[in-house]
């Protein structure tokens, strides 16, 4: 993001050779790098002091470059821990905002035009800052080359919430079942919707917004990829044969750094998410997966006697949210 570009502020979009920062002016401006967590394994481990938050609210780490003075006043919709790394950066805190709050004019970026400083501090190298959604921050790089940590949260609106269980629960619904009124009564006008139809239609929605199907939608949902990785190498076909040798064999287990993984337990069992794909296995295999960031033979060895758990793991190798490696 470019303060004085061709607007106000102008959005340019990577990727980006060494060219592009060669002509970039010495001050405001800021790069930002989405999901660096997925290519960085050092970044990735930092996201391990915030599980105290459930893994599937937990987004991706991003991380703001910029020289003197490069910053951007906006708020966010969800949480987020700002973790300053390189340099210093000055942050003031405003007020809270929503969706009708002003805007800057000219620009794609949503940019306030109003900010009302109610605190302020400067973080240095290891300082973090907590941001509660909607409330209104400004960090601006000080003197130096910044470089931010930004840990966000996933929060989806709740419109996207009924839009997305809907349509996935429609999948499943037989188009057989339809709207009936075995019980219609004559009505003084025929234009009229009565409360008894409107009754009608929410019995129809509530049976079939049951626990179980919301749960099954909820943890697709939240455990889907936000950034997919383009590849052009043929999928996997590992079986269950080959890759219960290569773990006996001494190799491990590994999570995708880019992996997505929750867990639900019913009456029936548990459900395991990874990667918007939902899996029956055991409990135990479950808690297991979600847990470790690597698997040896010897934790794994007395799960897979379970049909069920090996159908899964050989599907989580062949989507890759699970690696056979060193």
């Amino acid at each position: 993001m470019l303060e004085k570009g061709t607007t106000p502020w102008e959005l340019r979009n990577g990727p980006f050779t060494e060219k592009t920062f060669e002509k970039l002016p010495e001050s405001h401006w800021t790069l930002l790098v989405q999901a660096v967590d997925q290519w960085v394994p050092e970044v990735n481990q930092l996201l391990d002091y915030f599980r105290f938050i459930p893994n599937w609210r937990l987004d991706d780490l991003m991380i703001s470059s910029a020289p003197d003075k490069g910053g951007v006043a906006h708020f966010d919709y969800y949480d987020v821990f700002l973790l300053q790394g390189l340099g210093k950066r000055y942050w003031k805190i405003g007020q809270m905002c929503d969706n009708d709050s002003p805007r800057l004019e000219g620009t794609r970026l949503k940019i306030l035009s109003e900010f009302h400083t109610t605190d302020e501090w400067v973080l240095e190298p290891g300082d973090m800052l907590y941001i509660p959604p909607g409330i209104a921050h400004w960090g601006t790089a000080v003197g130096e080359d910044c470089m931010t940590y930004s840990i966000g949260f996933r929060a989806p609106s709740h419109a996207d919430i009924i839009s997305d269980v809907g349509q996935e629960i429609a999948l499943s619904v037989s188009d057989d079942l339809r709207y009936t009124d075995p019980h219609l009564q004559l009505q003084a006008n025929p234009g009229e919707i009565s409360a008894q139809a409107i009754d009608q239609v929410r019995n129809i929605i509530q049976q079939h917004l049951t626990s179980e199907n919301i749960a099954h939608w909820f943890g697709k949902f939240m455990t889907e990829r936000k950034y997919i990785e383009q590849t052009e190498e043929e999928p996997l076909d590992i079986d269950a044969d080959e890759w219960q040798s290569a773990l006996a064999d001494g190799q491990l287990l590994w999570r995708h750094p880019a992996a997505r993984l929750a867990y639900h337990v019913d009456e029936k069992g548990a459900l395991l998410f990874a990667d918007g794909e939902a899996f029956c296995c055991s409990v135990g295999l479950a808690e297991l997966i979600c847990k470790s960031v690597e698997i040896c033979w010897n934790e794994l060895k007395p799960l897979v006697q379970d049909a069920d758990n090996r159908s899964a793991i050989t599907q989580l190798i062949n989507q890759e949210t699970l690696l056979v490696d060193e």
